[in-house]
């Protein structure tokens, strides 16, 4: 009888973890709308001819009195973004930590975010400043609300199976994006048959990515549960406790060397995606149309890739499997410097090529830095994680730009960025992650 219940307890508490993983991908689907739809496409364009329309003579607005010109002032709104995001991200994982209390803390960032992007339906005429401050708010909030739900896989999924949920996770995410960005074109190709002007389909785009963001949200708030807190006590003020993180962080070295690794091999893929679009317009000549359509197609295919670097990664190891990732990103930047210009089929490739490899090296890196994090702090450990994924991506943009001026041609500061990948490899390669997981206190998988 006794076996029987220990049997009937084992068996409730898996299916109960299979709930919550199962929840879990279901904040992917809400919120990857928002990287999609609004950042990606829609929101920097009508937010710069928003700006444009209240600009000066000069072409400047002047945001509290500051001199802005009107087409940098998008760039300048996602920069304090990441500010605010960098302050806040180390005091909310350490309040999470410490009390226990994520999944509340994730809905109120979700639907801090949420609300804020809804509210981009209000942005027309001049209202530039009202763009701005809701671009910086749902911004900061996504980064704060990815960074709880990312430190949630340490917690939902045992060490042998961390790469196939996070794999499914992102695999959710670029689903839904996929799926609105597709409702949204039609609703933005025929808005003359909805009765709506350009202006009035952006902003019915803009708003329904915040609804999606909250309706789907309800089911990771209904499915993931709350474990207990680590200490009772305040936080420092975010930067203090960074600061703190940081500290923390030293004692686990090889947890650091890996997230020098990952800050680098990820500035190379975060600057091929924004920049990726520049080079297709301005070097290739390619059309708007052809553009969104890459983009929607390397949304598609990174599903596919997301699932299938997962199940590569059971045979031969996380760290193999993000290994080859990175080969393939060389490999797909070497082949778009050769790219012949006003050919949207070869770019087409060359967008299907980052899809399958970009949804899994994110995924992978994500499932590896799970087994890294001492237990007990892995909000705070991903508010690092999360950083260098949003917040310390500048480097490669710099590169891009000092190549292009210095050169005059995108085809070198699109191989530039090929560096970017050479020295994460050499770098990871160098990470002994069975050591690494030991020493963070983890029990260590059989393939990693």
């Amino acid at each position: 009888m006794g076996t029987e219940t220990v049997r009937s307890g084992v068996f409730d508490e898996a299916a109960e973890l299979r709930r919550e993983q199962r929840g879990w991908y279901f904040y992917d689907w809400a919120c990857s709308v928002y990287s999609t739809s609004v950042l990606t496409v829609f929101l920097g364009p009508y937010l710069t001819s928003v700006a444009d329309h209240a600009a000066d003579a000069g072409g400047y607005v002047h945001p509290l009195g500051i001199p802005v010109r009107a087409g940098s002032f998008f760039a300048y709104s996602v920069s304090l973004s990441v500010i605010v995001a960098v302050v806040l991200m180390p005091l909310v994982g350490s309040v999470a930590d410490r009390t226990g209390r994520k999944k509340q803390l994730l809905g109120v960032a979700a639907y801090t975010g949420a609300a804020a992007t809804t509210g981009m339906f209000f942005l027309d005429g001049d209202r530039y400043l009202l763009g701005g401050l809701l671009l910086i708010v749902a911004n900061a909030a996504q980064s704060v609300a990815l960074m709880l739900y990312n430190s949630y896989l340490p917690q939902i999924a045992p060490p042998e199976e961390r790469d196939t949920v996070s794999s499914r996770g992102w695999a959710f995410g670029y689903a839904s994006g996929s799926l609105v960005l597709i409702i949204n074109l039609v609703l933005y190709s025929a808005r003359d048959s909805f009765g709506l002007s350009e202006t009035e389909a952006v902003r019915v785009c803009l708003a329904g990515a915040g609804l999606w963001w909250a309706a789907f949200t309800l089911v990771p708030l209904r499915r993931l549960r709350d474990r207990g807190g680590r200490t009772a006590g305040a936080a420092a003020p975010g930067l203090r406790q960074l600061a703190a993180t940081a500290r923390d962080m030293r004692r686990h070295p090889l947890t650091l060397s890996f997230l020098l690794a990952y800050l680098v091999y990820n500035d190379g893929i975060q600057t091929v995606i924004s920049q990726a679009s520049v080079y297709g317009s301005e070097e290739l000549g390619l059309g708007q149309s052809t553009l969104i359509g890459a983009v929607l197609m390397v949304q598609v295919l990174a599903v596919a890739g997301a699932l299938t670097m997962g199940r590569l990664a059971r045979t031969y190891g996380a760290k193999r499997t993000i290994l080859g990732s990175l080969v393939a990103w060389t490999v797909t930047l070497a082949a778009g410097y050769f790219l012949p210009a006003g050919a949207p089929v070869w770019f087409f490739v060359l967008a299907g090529g980052i899809g399958l490899v970009l949804g899994g090296s994110q995924a992978l890196s994500r499932s590896l830095f799970s087994h890294l994090v001492p237990p007990g702090k892995e909000a705070e450990y991903f508010a690092a994680y999360e950083m260098s994924d949003r917040g310390m991506s500048w480097l490669g943009p710099l590169l891009f730009g000092i190549t292009y001026q210095l050169t005059g041609s995108y085809r070198s500061a699109i191989i530039s960025l090929v560096a970017f990948f050479v020295i994460g490899f050499a770098l990871l390669a160098r990470v002994p992650v069975r050591r690494a997981i030991g020493e963070a206190g983890n029990p260590v998988p059989q393939k990693i």
